[in-house]
């Protein structure tokens, strides 16, 4: 009995397509293995609605100059990209295009008041310089913040019009993965001068980003994963509250068996663990690097990408599936 159990910590589940298959058909063949009714699978929840726009950006007060006033700042080489960004394409510019401007806009006015510049100016465009300085620098975080979770490439990750992950996701994992990566040391960089922030490297991690909803594929795996792993837990803690649930085990025998040690299945359950935990840790990590967020997205984040919260998809679903393990441990305890 006690390799019975081993191998029956290897079923697992996948999306609502060969992954879910896969679970269900472990269901049925468990409940009459067991002698207990088949049980009827029920649709997991749906994930939560991202934050509206209006909840999830900062404001960020806009900064007034004259070009004149700019101008007198000319040997700081500000003026010709403000006019950039000032003209009509700059005024529609996407907002990953906007965080460049900004990156590029305080790295000319920091080196600048770090240089003999200062010194040369006026009072008054001392003084400006000093303002424009200070009000960049604090205003590059929520910038790119704001750059982040105002693009589609980055709200479309979370959508609710998605499918569960499927079983041959690995590559879009890994894919998807560096453009996060790239993001995060983005945005921990933001204040050095040596950082490489090309626009097309953006563009390009972005449009990553953009060919799937990825976050929201992993979420709806875990859910269904943790629904069909508690729907099985129930057949399970059912034939422990029966003291002759070791008769049908007898009896099933080498098929049984044959049943839990489905290589597909088992491969699949671990790798969703593993590619969650990839995945979602590398969202809590570019999260962690940002500043604090609005108060809609620090609970969208609570309760949906946590890593620790018991609620969350992917504690849930360990949780499920560490139940599930104990089960078979009991059973297989009492029947050996």
């Amino acid at each position: 009995m006690a390799g019975l159990m081993t191998a029956a910590l290897l079923v697992g589940c996948g999306g609502s397509g060969e992954g879910d298959a896969l679970l269900t058909s472990y269901q049925r063949d468990l409940a009459e293995a067991l002698g207990q009714p088949e049980p009827q699978p029920s649709d997991p929840i749906n994930i939560g609605a991202f934050p509206d726009r209006r909840e999830r950006l900062f404001e960020i007060p806009e900064t007034r100059e004259s070009m004149l006033d700019v101008y007198a700042l000319r040997e700081c080489h500000i003026t010709s990209l403000v006019a950039a960004r000032n003209n009509q394409l700059g005024r529609v510019a996407p907002p990953s295009q906007r965080w460049i401007y900004e990156l590029e806009l305080w790295r000319r006015l920091h080196g600048c008041w770090n240089s003999e510049v200062p010194a040369a100016l006026s009072e008054n465009n001392r003084d400006r310089l000093a303002r424009l300085t200070m009000a960049k620098t604090e205003q590059l975080p929520l910038v790119s913040w704001n750059t982040l979770f105002d693009s589609d490439e980055w709200t479309g990750s979370f959508s609710r019009a998605s499918s569960p992950l499927e079983p041959d996701s690995r590559d879009a994992i890994d894919e998807q993965l560096a453009a996060i990566e790239w993001l995060h040391a983005a945005t921990l960089n933001q204040f050095s001068q040596e950082w490489q922030h090309a626009s097309s490297t953006l563009e390009g991690h972005l449009d990553t980003l953009r060919r799937r909803p990825l976050t929201a594929e992993v979420l709806r795996a875990l859910l269904l994963a943790e629904q069909r792993l508690g729907e099985a837990n129930t057949l399970l803690e059912a034939s422990l509250a029966d003291t002759a649930s070791c008769q049908p085990l007898a009896e099933a025998g080498s098929e049984l068996k044959s049943l839990f040690q489905q290589k597909p299945a088992a491969e699949w359950l671990d790798d969703l663990e593993a590619l969650a935990n990839r995945w979602l840790g590398a969202i809590d990590a570019l999260l962690e690097s940002h500043v604090p967020p609005p108060k809609a997205v620090a609970h969208y984040r609570g309760r949906w990408l946590s890593l620790n919260n018991p609620a969350a998809p992917l504690p849930a679903f360990l949780t499920a599936r560490d139940i599930h393990r104990r089960h078979w441990q009991a059973l297989a305890e009492r029947c050996e």
